[in-house]
């Protein structure tokens, strides 16, 4: 504690293990204990929650003030070379049911989900032996007004043996259109879709000859997870309710609804250290030997890694220019600093 508190990121962090700190801290979490149960806290108070809905959204604006062309309701049917070694995309406007093609030099495909899909129709060689596993995320969802008011805080418990990183449980203030809601989890759903208005068939269609057996190694060497999410897909409500007590000792199933967040995809790809079929939990960017195409696969990257893999990607498709942008890029640091530890 006292080597972490020296180290800029975690000035101000402060440790308790006594009741009386830890009710002022989390009133709603030590409601229902006995004053002899074991419970320690860290608190820091610089945490940040980053809306990033709205962010995107003022991100786009301020890209249509400089006169960028931002298309709504347009999806993405096709990717081909042209014989300058340009890209041709095809494209559907789904409002007025018609297609359209556009040409340019580079592409970068950030689709969240559906990243590898369109990764898959590029038919680089880097596409290959890549293939990704949909996981939803489902929350608890508070009701009541009275129970939310009582918790401002975003608390981290530790995640159970065997389950994966991204399965940590955290009890959450967050605030959605202006509207504070208290928010537990996650739990992990299954669904085939790789976005959540996708085709039942994503997973099915993103298996090809070229990813098969990478596909059918990651099943047997990711037995334990698999039998975790078919346990968390099997939960019923209450038994839900039972992890949730588990920060909350009162807690009523009355007061709590479930909540698909959103769908995640996470990779599955060959790699020297892991062999054949090794599942990512990280954010992976794959370009074209050439430069001309990049894509950002697997989960949602957020702000803690947004800045790198940007710069990941200028490095491995610009490296020519990178020498020439360098100086702006330093120039800007303090910005992506600031931009990078934002989100906690």
């Amino acid at each position: 504690m006292e080597a972490l508190t020296k180290n800029p990121l975690f000035y101000g962090m402060e440790f308790s293990d006594h009741p009386e700190t830890l009710k002022d801290w989390i009133p709603l979490i030590m409601e229902g204990r006995t004053s002899n149960e074991p419970i320690a806290a860290t608190k820091i108070d610089s945490g940040t929650d980053v809306n990033f809905g709205a962010l995107t959204r003022m991100l786009f604006e301020h890209l249509q003030d400089r006169d960028v062309q931002v298309h709504y309701n347009h999806c993405v049917k096709g990717m081909k070379r042209t014989a300058d070694g340009s890209w041709e995309v095809k494209v559907e406007d789904l409002g007025g049911k018609n297609i359209e093609y556009h040409t340019a030099k580079f592409v970068f495909i950030g689709g969240g989900g559906g990243s590898l899909p369109l990764l898959q129709k590029t038919r680089i060689q880097e596409s290959k032996q890549i293939g990704g596993f949909p996981v939803s995320g489902l929350f608890l969802v508070c009701k009541n007004q009275d129970v939310i008011d009582k918790h401002q805080a975003k608390v981290y418990g530790k995640a159970k043996v065997g389950a994966p990183p991204m399965s940590v449980p955290h009890l959450d203030t967050r605030y959605i259109d202006h509207q504070k809601t208290l928010l537990f989890g996650p739990f992990a759903g299954f669904s085939p879709k790789f976005l959540k208005t996708g085709s039942y068939f994503d997973l099915i269609g993103s298996v090809k000859p070229n990813n098969i057996f990478t596909m059918l190694a990651a099943g047997i060497k990711n037995i334990p997870l698999t039998k975790y999410l078919i346990q968390q897909v099997l939960l019923s409500k209450e038994k839900r309710m039972e992890e949730l007590r588990e920060f909350i000792p009162n807690a009523a199933s009355e007061d709590w609804d479930i909540v698909v967040a959103g769908q995640r995809v996470q990779v599955i790809k060959d790699t020297e250290s892991g062999g054949k079929g090794t599942l990512q939990f990280g954010t992976e960017v794959v370009s074209a030997e050439d430069g001309s195409v990049a894509a950002l696969l697997g989960a949602s990257p957020g702000a803690s890694t947004a800045v790198h893999v940007m710069l990941e990607v200028l490095k491995q498709c610009f490296p020519s220019q990178m020498k020439e942008w360098e100086g702006k890029i330093k120039r800007n640091d303090s910005f992506l600093w600031n931009i990078t530890i934002e989100s906690p």
